[in-house]
Parts: C-alpha cells; structure tokens; sequence
C-alpha cells in the first residue's frame, strides 16, 4: 500500500522531466505506475484479503495530542475505489499520449499534475485519519485548478478554474469544521472508529450540525445542486482531464465520503433531508438541462450531474441494498462516462469542433467511435444487457424494498428516479444523434456529410484503444457480473452484515419478470418518446431558466463580496500609513489594559536589576531610542536603533543567554547591512517634518503602548500557577537531541518543525524580495564552481579595470582579505558545535552571510559574483531539500516519527572520539538557507539596484546628448534660415574665407563631443556673439 503511494509521487515527481525527454510516449510510461497498482488491488480481492473485516493497515505516530497520526488504511471500500482511481488514472494516462500533438513547455507541468492527482486520490481513500483524509481533500482542489486552467491564455480556462477551486475549497473549509466538531464532540478521529462509537449516533452532541457539515464537503465535491454549476464550467478543461477527473476521479471524493459515512449516519436526523431531495434535484434538473445543449462535452457534463445526483442519492440511503445498487452505478458511470468522453475528444482532435451543428455523418467515417460511444451511451441509458442496466436495476429494487423509506419518501424517491432516468435515456439519445447521426437538413450536399466531417484526419490507434477496453468491460461486466459484484458484497459484508435469514444480495442480469424491470422498460420506451418529440418539448420549455441561473447567482455573490471588501477596506484604509499604525497602537494600548483592569489580576513582584550594569545598559538603549525619533539624518537615526540592538544582546549575555545574545548580535548587523543598502537610494534627511501637535500626540500614544506593552508582560510573567515546562527542556535535550546547548536542541530537534516553518518562511521571504526588485524580469543566473583568480596583484577577486575599482580604499581591501576566510572558518565552527555551545546552523549562515555582505561593501557586485557565483535560488532550494529530508527521512526508512533523532558514534586517528547527531543534517539545511537569503537580498537590493541605478544614469546621460544634438541641429537650422532671408535682400556677399588645403583622402575635422564639424561649430559660435 505504501509502495504503490509512494511509486505514485515518484512518476508526479518525474513526470515532468520525461515528457521533456522522451515526449509524449512518457504518458504510457506514466500509465505503468496506476496500471500495476490496479492489478496488485485485484489480486488482493482475489486472494481475499478483504473479507470477513480485512484491512491492510499502516500507522506512524505524529502528533497524537492533536489527532495528526499519520494512518492508512486500506479496506474493502477504499479498495474498491482505488480499482477505479488506479484503472481508469491508467487508461486516460495512455489516452493523453494519443490527444496532444504537440509537447510545449506546459505539457510537462500537465504530466506531473494528472499523475499527482491520480496520487492524491489514491491517499485520500486510503486515509483513515480524517484529518488526513481533508489534506489530500484540499490536494485534489488545488490540483483540479491546476488541470482545469490548462489554457491560461484563456479567460474561460482561467474562470472556470478559479471557479472549480472557491466551490470545492468552501465546501472542504465545511468539512474540515465537521470533523473538528464531530472529533471533540464524540472522541471519533479515524474512520475505522466511526462504526465502534458507544451509543447510537443519532443521539451524538451536535452530531445533526457536523453531517450538515460534512455534507457540505461532500456534495460540493460532487456537483451536487446548488453547488453543480462548477461542473460544466470545468469543461474547458483538455478532454483527458474530463474524463479522469469529472468522471471517475475528483467528483467520486464525495460518494466515497458519503459511502464511508452512510451505514452509521443514516440514523441522523439530518442526513436524509439534506442527501435525499438534493440528490434527486440534481438528478432531474441535470437531465433537463443536457437536452437544451449543442456541445458535446456540456452535455455529458450536465449528464454527470444528473448521474452523480442519482448515486448519491442511492448510496446515502446507508443499508446493504442500497450499497450494493450505489457502488454498482458508481462502477457503472466511471466506466461509460470516461468512454464517452474519451469519445467526445477523439471527435474534437480530429474535426475540430464539438458542436452538434457542424456534425453529420460521422458514423459512416468513424464507425468505430459510433459503436464505442453507442454502447457507452446505452449502458449510461440503462439498455441491457450492459452494466448500466444491472447497476439501475438494484437501484430500483433497493428503494422499491426499503424500509428506511417507507411511505411518501420511498414514493417521491422512486418517482424522481424514474423522472431523471427518461431523462437520462432522452439525453443519450440526443448525444448520439447530435455525434453520428447525418443530417440532410443542415448538409444537404455531400450526402449529408459536414465539412467538419469531410475534412476530419484519421483517429489513432493511441486515441481509440482506451475507450474501447472501457466499452468491452461495460459489456463484459454486463453479461457476466459476478467478479465486481464480489467484489461489492465483500464490502456490504463487511458494514452491514445479512442477517441469516435474508436472502443473499448480488449483482446478476436477470432477475426474473418483476416491477423494476417493468419501470425499466417504461423508462426506456419514454425516454426514447422524448427525444423523438423533443421539438415539441423545446416549444414548452420557457426562454429563460425557472429558478435563475446558479452561474449568474455564482457572479453576483462573488461580486457582492468584492464592492463589500472594497468599501470596507476604503473605510479602514485611508492610504495613510501612520493612520493605520496608529489604530493599531491604539487598540493595542487600550484593549489590553481594559481586560486587565476588568479581570482577574495575579501578584506581582519586581525587581529592578541584577547588578546595576543592567541599568546601565537600559539607560543607554533608552537614550539611543528616544534619540532615534529625533534625528532627521536617516543614517544617524539607524546606528541608534542598532545601538538599542546591541544593547539588548548585552542585556541577554548578562542573564546567562550566550545564544540568544550572539544571534542578536548577528541579526543586528545584518538588519543594519540591509538598511543601508535601502537608504543609499533614498535622500539623506528627512524632508518630512510633523508639526509639534501632531508629535505631541505621537508621543503620547507611544508612551501608552510602551506602558501597556510592559504592564501587560509583567502580569503575565507573574500569572504563571503550575511548573514551567522550560525545567525539563535541558534534560530531554541531552537525552533525547543528544546535546548539551538546549536552544539549538530546541531548535533544530525538539521543535523542529517550527524551525521548519520558519526557514519555509524565509525561502518565501527571499523570493518574495527579489521579484520585487526584478519585477517581471527573471532573477536566475547562471551557476559555475568558484576559482581561484591567481593573475594580477590585487587583493580582491574582482578586476580593478575601472576607474571606480582603482580608487577604492585599500585599507578596506586589505581588512576584506584578512577577515573574509578568518570569518567563513568562524561560520563553520559555529555551525559544527553548536548542539553543545554557543553557535548552530543560524549563527553559523549568519556569520558567512556577513563575510558575503563584507565583500560586496568591499568591491560591489562583480565581487560578490566572484565570492559566491551560485544561484542564490538553488542554495535556497538546496537547504530547504536537507532540511525536508531530515524531516521525513525517520518516517520513510525507520518507521519512526518525524525528526526523531539518532546519533553516530566515531573514533578517529589523531582526533579522538567524535559524536555525530542527526539533526545536524537538519542544521546544514539551516544554514544554507540563511546564506542564500542574504545572497538573493546582496543580489537584488544590492547588486541589481546598481545595475538599474546605471541604466537609469546612461539613459539620463543618452536623453542629454540627444536634446543638446537636436537644440545644435535646431540652432543650425534658424542660422541657416537668416543667411537666406540675407541673400534675399541682396546684401553685398562676404568674401570667401581662404582655408588651408587638405591632403589627399583627408576627412574634415568632427567635433568628438557633439558630433558637428568645426563649420558648423563657428557659424553657431558666430551666432552667439
């Protein structure tokens, strides 16, 4: 189970990379994956591990505390629902190596997103945690966006995908607050408890709120009305898409969860109100609206809808027949309904359209496509002897016999069944007309046959087989039902036990002359009356939709939230930054008091100092920052708040914090680094001056939040009742991180996974700056190993073949030479002892990540290139790998929990005996993502603002040399002008000047600066005069 798991995020991960190599026969390599863990599921079913309860089970502890274990679990259901996730993932894998033609760049995305999905699929239905379970939930959404906006280029691509995502991530937010609320309510956090609760459900606190809930995620999973509308917006998907995802993948997440909870939830109040009359309603309304559709895929589309409304509908009844007729239609649709996509795309690829007004006589070209798609549609239609039929059967028989419905319910369900299933059969028959049928009327030449259809090229072998091996099962499953209807009974036995008088519940084609089989009969005969009139039909059906338009309701909902978010943020955001800091400081002055002053208040006792160099130290970083605020020179103002810095790093080394008082210090340095690399651009002093009522408020407020900020930290320090857990912090760090300095074993151990989402926060970071400083430009570069430049006598790497780099201070490249390597072994033995002294992977990138910044203060950007010349993106990238692997790799090798640590005893010659602990593989992917935050923030507000702050200089200098060249050629102009008004008055001529003979093959002298010769020089300076 979790070979095949991770064999499916293996081929998401490589994906990508075959397609660019191997192109799109990688798509049949890709189905291998899916198509081996189908025949692994079948062989389980036939060596029957899933009876009688069997399960294949896997768990390793994570968080217990916070129910986050990580368990799988594959039972009966999840592995019928893992044949058809790997069966048809397979098939449509193999049909997507037919569809494209082309491999452009974001085929290769496209791989690695369908086979993921297929992973997130798999995972899901194996989750027994249901926490879990929501993780690959909310996967499977973002993935579907993902696939759905395939053409970005393309607002529709783009709506509907965005559109996919907001329904189906609300619904899952639902979800995520029913489990929560059903989890703290009964103690049930596994799917594997749900049937051992003590009690009936029925009578579970708030049990009737957390199956609306969970109903909410699982209907909206599905398309189910109102929420269905999602459903044929997702149909600007590429075909393979359609077929995997809104047929037999995506939309079945919430039948699973539906079939998972029935048999225990159908005893809840609220289950059967809410599953039954939307079910139906989909059902119906689904129907009718693929009749009035002319393309292709919006008509399988709403016909998913109705279908899926139906098999909710039938499988959350919750008892052994329903199950049984429920998974029968779940089997049944995923196998026409991806055939008759699979179909429709052929035809697309082919004639290029999928409007049934271009299309006629396509069944006398393509008579293959029109017996695949035939047989499809008439198992989708309920025809026998096809699978469809046997699966529409049980469900009649199932509601007809139940006696959780007796009564009007029963009634009203059976009559919405029969309804939606005329519908169903009109609306097959439509789709084979629309697709095959010749229409003389429209193409009277050609013998009815289109152009679209004349001009058609020939469907691959590639396109074709997958379609028809699903066709064959429909049949085959159809005459011989009994290994998937083993397959179903071995679960149903497993939920719902018989009891051992009932007669034995199974799939079979002929049951004998009886009244579901007369209703299929009607139903049969009105559907295909309907289609026949369905002119007539379309002359009663109103212009515009009964009840509105779910879409439209979509839009004005979505546009309602945004005029609200605007005027809100227009009332609180006024575009003034001190406004909002404002309003901010003052909320948290007040409030917090306000609670203090109305509560429950602990004593309080206060010493003023240890020694009274404290106080010594507090005055000064007290006078720098009251200093700060007063100071107009930028630059004065920010080595005062580094004063306060380095003071507070003085107050920690006093109370026993070498740690945190050597990473302070670090982090000041390089905080005032950064600053200075912003202020350089930016004008010296403040030109901005507040007038003195305006400060005097300012400085009120900010007394009153320093005040409330230190009343409030002294009573809560104060408020502490029970022992710290701080006490037993050096002890776990010892015995369990295997070190002597508790805060990096803290760190880099205990609470690694903080650590782990904070670096993932300052890879972010990272990025995040630079794309702001490159803007839509690319800030990847090129990576080389570094060398060692041996030519010239310089004392920096960087050439000195500017008159910029030739006046540089040599004291400062001499102090660079001495302190680079001095500084860079002074990182590395931080990062080596710091599990048992001062130090650690943070202190050690922050130490070279100053070596870095010296040398670029030193000789610039072409320095820092030649210190470091790595893609600051790949050290980034590299460090948060180590720093994932040393996360997982306890989990995935030894069985054990996340980061859980293990050291590694040596005796070496000459050294002695060295002790190795684990996580410092943790601590390098630290340190490696601390160097290449500031390498990407030298890079960016360092090296590249020179680069822009040059062009924008030889621009202004190119703008300058044009306007004088064009005011010369203006002046030349006007002078040239007078000369011949001159003449015009006939003025006696000046007698010409004698100028020197040049030689031979001489040019006349230019002017170098401005590009004019030495005439046009004099008559200018002439002019002047």
């Amino acid at each position: 189970m979790l070979i095949l798991f991770l064999a499916l995020t293996a081929a998401a991960v490589i994906a990508p990379v075959l397609i660019r190599t191997v192109g799109r026969p990688a798509f049949g390599l890709l189905a291998l994956v899916p198509a081996a863990g189908f025949f692994w599921v079948t062989s389980e079913f036939l060596n029957g591990t899933f009876q009688n309860g069997g399960e294949l089970l896997l768990h390793y502890e994570w968080m217990p505390s916070a129910h986050l274990d990580i368990n799988f679990r594959m039972d009966s259901l999840a592995a019928l629902f893992s044949l058809i996730i790997l069966g048809v993932g397979a098939l449509v894998l193999l049909y997507c190596w037919g569809y494209f033609d082309s491999n452009p760049g974001r085929l290769s995305a496209f791989a690695g997103e369908l086979t993921a999905f297929a992973m997130a699929m798999y995972g899901l239905v194996i989750s027994d945690n249901m926490l879990l379970m929501y993780v690959f939930w909310e996967i499977t959404s973002v993935l579907s966006f993902l696939l759905v906006g395939y053409y970005g280029e393309r607002a529709s691509s783009r709506r509907s995908a965005g559109q996919a995502l907001m329904v189906t991530t609300l619904g899952g937010l639902a979800m995520l607050v029913g489990i929560i609320l059903m989890g703290t309510q009964t103690g049930i956090w596994n799917f594997s408890d749900i049937p051992t609760y003590e009690g009936s459900w029925a009578d579970a606190p708030f049990i009737s709120v957390a199956a609306a809930l969970l109903l909410a995620g699982a209907l909206s999973k599905s398309a189910i009305a109102p929420t269905h509308f999602w459903l044929p917006g997702a149909m600007a998907a590429p075909t393979p898409v359609s077929a995997y995802l809104h047929s037999a993948a995506m939309v079945k997440a919430g039948i699973y969860l539906v079939a998972r909870l029935a048999p225990e939830f159908n005893v809840v109040s609220s289950w059967y109100l809410i599953i039954l009359p939307l079910g139906m309603l989909t059902m119906i309304m689904g129907g009718w609206m693929a009749l009035r559709q002319k393309d292709l895929k919006l008509i399988l589309a709403y016909g998913t809808v109705s279908q899926l409304g139906f098999i909710i509908s039938v499988i959350g009844i919750g008892t052994r027949e329903a199950l049984l007729a429920g998974l029968a239609l779940t089997f049944g649709h995923s196998l026409f309904k991806a055939t008759l996509f699979m179909t429709v795309g052929a035809i697309d690829h082919t004639t290029g359209t999928r409007d049934i007004r271009k299309l006629s006589g396509l069944w006398r070209k393509q008579p293959i496509l029109l017996v695949v798609a035939a047989i499809s549609a008439a198992s989708m239609a309920g025809i026998p002897p096809l699978f469809g039929f046997i699966a529409k059967e049980s469900a009649l028989t199932a509601v007809l016999n139940e006696n959780m419905l007796h009564g009007m319910p029963g009634r009203l369900m059976l009559a919405g069944i029969v309804l939606g299933s005329i519908f169903t059969m009109a609306y097959s028959c439509y789709f084979l007309y629309g697709a095959f049928a010749t229409k003389l009327a429209l193409f009277p030449e050609e013998h009815g046959q289109s152009p679209a259809v004349a001009n058609m090229h020939k469907v691959k072998f590639k396109l074709w087989i997958a379609p028809v091996v699903l066709a064959i099962l429909s049949v085959g499953l159809g005459l011989f039902p009994k290994p998937i209807s083993n397959a179903i009974v071995t679960h149903i036995d497993n939920v719902t036990p018989a009891a051992p008088d009932a007669h034995k519940t199974y799939l079979a084609l002929w049951h004998g002359f009886n009244l579901p089989l007369l209703l299929s009969t009607v139903i049969i005969v009105m559907g295909f009356l309907l289609y026949w009139k369905l002119e007539t039909v379309e002359k009663l059906r109103p212009k515009t939709a009964a009840f509105g338009s779910a879409d439209t309701a979509y839009d004005a909902v979505l546009d309602f939230l945004r005029v609200l978010s605007l005027r809100l943020t227009a009332s609180t955001q006024r575009g003034s930054l001190t406004l909002n800091v404002g309003v901010i400081f003052f909320v948290l002055t007040v409030v917090p008091l306000i609670a203090l002053i109305s509560g429950d208040r602990s004593a309080v006792r206060m010493e003023l100092w240890d020694t009274p160099l404290q106080g010594f130290i507090a005055s000064i970083i007290i006078v720098m920052a009251i200093v700060a605020t007063r100071m107009d020179n930028r630059l004065s103002a920010l080595i005062m708040v580094g004063v306060t810095g380095y003071g507070i790093a003085v107050i920690f080394a006093m109370h026993g914090a070498p740690d945190l008082a050597l990473t302070q210090a670090l982090v000041e340095t390089i905080v005032m680094v950064v600053f200075m690399l912003v202020l350089r651009k930016m004008p010296t002093e403040v030109s901005w001056k507040a007038d003195p009522k305006n400060s005097r408020l300012r400085a009120w407020l900010a007394a009153a939040t320093g005040f409330s900020v230190v009343i409030m930290t002294i009573f809560a320090m104060n408020a502490r009742v029970s022992e710290p857990i701080s006490v037993y912090m050096q002890k776990l760090g010892y015995e369990i991180g295997h070190g002597a300095n508790t805060v990096n074993v803290l760190l880099v151990d205990l609470r690694g996974f903080d650590t782990f989402g904070e670096i993932s926060v300052l890879v972010i970071t990272a990025t995040g700056i630079a794309s702001l400083v490159y803007r839509n430009r690319s800030f990847r570069k090129d990576s080389r190993r570094p060398t060692l430049a041996t030519a010239g006598r310089r004392w920096l790497a960087a050439a000195v073949d500017t008159e910029r780099a030739q006046n540089r201070s040599l004291m400062v490249d001499v102090m660079t030479r001495l302190l680079f390597p001095s500084m860079i072994l002074l990182s590395v033995y931080f990062f080596f002892v710091g599990h048992n002294s001062p130090g650690g992977g943070f202190a050690g990138g922050l130490v070279a990540s100053l070596a870095f910044a010296l040398r670029y203060l030193a000789g610039g950007r072409d320095e820092l290139e030649e210190a470091l010349p790595i893609d600051p993106g790949r050290i980034l990238g590299s460090g948060l790998l180590i720093s994932a692997t040393a996360v997982l790799w306890p989990m995935l090798i030894l069985g054990e929990p996340p980061l859980s640590s293990h050291i590694l005893d040596l005796k070496l010659p000459l050294i002695g005996e060295m002790h190795i602990p684990s996580a410092l593989i943790f601590d390098l992917g630290v340190y490696l993502i601390v160097i290449g935050l500031v390498m990407h923030i030298l890079t960016s507000l360092g090296g590249q603002l020179d680069r822009d702050e040059e062009m924008r200089k030889q621009r202004a200098r190119d703008r300058a040399r044009r306007l004088a060249r064009n005011m010369r050629r203006k002046q030349t102009a006007t002078v040239g002008a007078r000369s011949s008004a001159t003449a015009g008055e006939k003025k006696p001529r000046p007698l010409p000047s004698i100028k020197p003979q040049q030689a031979e093959g001489s040019v006349p002298s230019e002017n170098r600066n401005d590009g004019t010769s030495i005439s046009t020089r004099e008559i200018t300076q002439e002019k002047e005069h």
